[in-house]
């Protein structure tokens, strides 16, 4: 970075008077800040890395303090860099501001293979972190692992399950697949069915693997209880709206199965409960239309069953499709296997994480296999004239949005009066989270500067005003 940008990237920090995801301000006018392995250890995380920039107090209004001692700090910032394991590689940039030193330190990101980047002196598991807006927060058991599988390349879908035996196949589906293996591989023809079970990742030296009960079991829930999916249709936008009569869903069913029979009872879930309009064209014509293309959310629900993590850690946890007034949402374990970002999501060929299952279900014509998933989704809404599908990846967890049209997406939301923004995005009731997401700013400048005004003004209203600290307070623009 050249003085002159780091310089520019200061004042844009102190016009919005917050920190970003890729921006950490550290004070260090008397000595050098004692925790900074937190933030070198998210920014390493994180697929843009960060910047660390020393001499800026956040407290005292993101003002110009300038570094005790430039040359000492950037020394003391190395011998922290060389704490980290893999070692990080800053590079950094002097300025002077004010009459004022500061120092910036850029911190790269790390290939995904070789992530977590964390604190020797605390370990892998209590020395990872990862960056959440302008927060650095602990990486939870399941982040750490997922790096770890990646790069050991863990087969979570072949581990074993020696209490399923063969005698609870659904024979006749079992059936359809060997045959469909002998005449798709050629080279396969020659062998036993047992042979073929094996190579194919069925079984594992004679025992069934959780891909062979997903795909073949007559009632995987009977070993895996939570591999299902639930699936609520909710009367309003949020979870938690409650109808005239006080009932918090219009549908409710946990749908249960392999994946093969949950694919198409939550599809049928959907279906039923998605609201279909008539459309008379100028000739008197009549054609009804689906208020989402069924063929992008029968892609949506089966992407979520056969790329979900299938480890250990997430074997508790269902998919969930929740669909809303406004929109319906897909959600699973798992986020994207080997990295990438979102925004390349149908472009390309990202690795597959449970390859042996999709295999599976290939072959018994469950799903293509050739990564048209996503972009079969995205020219459906396309052709529907709907909003763009959202794909959204946080914490280990990957969700589809699929909007109806009733309302106006976040990013349509035009943010140059913020306090007009507001009022605009909370015409459904928002949360503390969502309202800080949506500004940019940080938590405190959010709720003080913005939120607050329009609660004195009476223009924005709280869901519970007897509890203002409720964690499940909500935000509402008054009528």
């Amino acid at each position: 970075m050249r003085e002159e940008e780091l310089v520019n990237l200061i004042r844009k920090i102190q016009r919005r008077q917050t920190e970003f995801q890729t921006v950490e301000l550290k004070a260090a006018q008397v000595d050098f800040p004692k925790k900074i392995y937190d933030t070198l250890s998210s920014f390493s995380n994180q697929d843009e890395g960060g910047v660390i920039i020393f001499g800026i107090s956040e407290k005292d209004n993101y003002a110009v303090t300038g570094v005790y001692n430039a040359e000492n700090a950037q020394k003391k910032a190395m011998e922290a860099c060389g704490q980290m394991e893999p070692s990080v590689r800053a590079v950094f940039t002097t300025a002077e501001i004010d009459g004022k030193v500061v120092l910036s330190a850029e911190i790269p990101p790390v290939e995904y293979w070789n992530r977590p980047v964390f604190y020797r002196g605390a370990g892998r598991l209590k020395g990872s972190y990862v960056r959440v807006g302008d927060a650095d927060e602990p990486m939870s058991e399941y982040e750490v692992y997922s790096f770890e599988a990646f790069r050991r390349r863990i087969r979570d879908e072949l581990r074993t399950v020696p209490e399923c035996s063969g005698r609870f196949f659904d024979n006749n589906r079992l059936e359809q697949y060997l045959e469909a293996v002998k005449h798709e591989r050629s080279n396969l023809t020659a062998l036993s069915d047992t042979e073929i079970k094996e190579l194919m990742g069925i079984t594992v030296k004679g025992e069934t693997t959780l891909a062979g009960v997903m795909t073949f079991s007559l009632y995987p829930q009977t070993w895996f209880p939570q591999l299902c999916i639930t699936a609520v249709s909710v009367p309003g936008t949020e979870m938690g709206n409650t109808d005239r009569d006080g009932a918090r869903f219009l549908d409710n069913k946990r749908i249960t199965g392999a994946i093969p029979e949950m694919l198409e009872e939550a599809v049928d879930f959907v279906r039923r409960n998605m609201r279909t309009k008539t459309i008379v064209d100028e000739n008197g014509h009549r054609a009804d239309k689906d208020e989402y293309p069924i063929i992008a959310v029968r892609e949506a629900i089966l992407n979520a069953l056969v790329h979900r993590d299938y480890s250990i850690l997430t074997e508790n946890t269902p998919v969930s499709i929740e669909m809303y007034r406004d929109r319906l949402e897909i959600i699973s374990k798992g986020g994207l296997y080997g990295g990438g970002s979102v925004n390349q999501l149908g472009q390309g060929r990202p690795e597959t994480r449970n390859a042996a299952l999709a295999n599976m279900l290939e072959l018994l014509k469950v799903t293509e296999n050739r990564y048209s998933g996503i972009p079969t989704i995205i020219k459906a809404f396309k052709d529907a004239e709907l909003p763009r599908p959202e794909f959204r990846v946080a914490r280990g967890v990957f969700k589809v949005i699929f909007r109806n049209g009733t309302g106006v997406p976040d990013t349509e939301i035009d943010k140059t009066d913020i306090h007009r923004a507001i009022l605009e995005y909370c015409r459904i009731p928002k949360s503390r989270e969502e309202l800080t997401t949506f500004t940019g700013k940080s938590r405190y400048y959010t709720m003080s500067a913005i939120v607050q005004p329009l609660i004195d003004q009476g223009r924005l209203i709280m869901t519970m005003p007897d509890k203002p600290k409720s964690p499940k307070q909500r935000f509402v623009t008054a009528d």
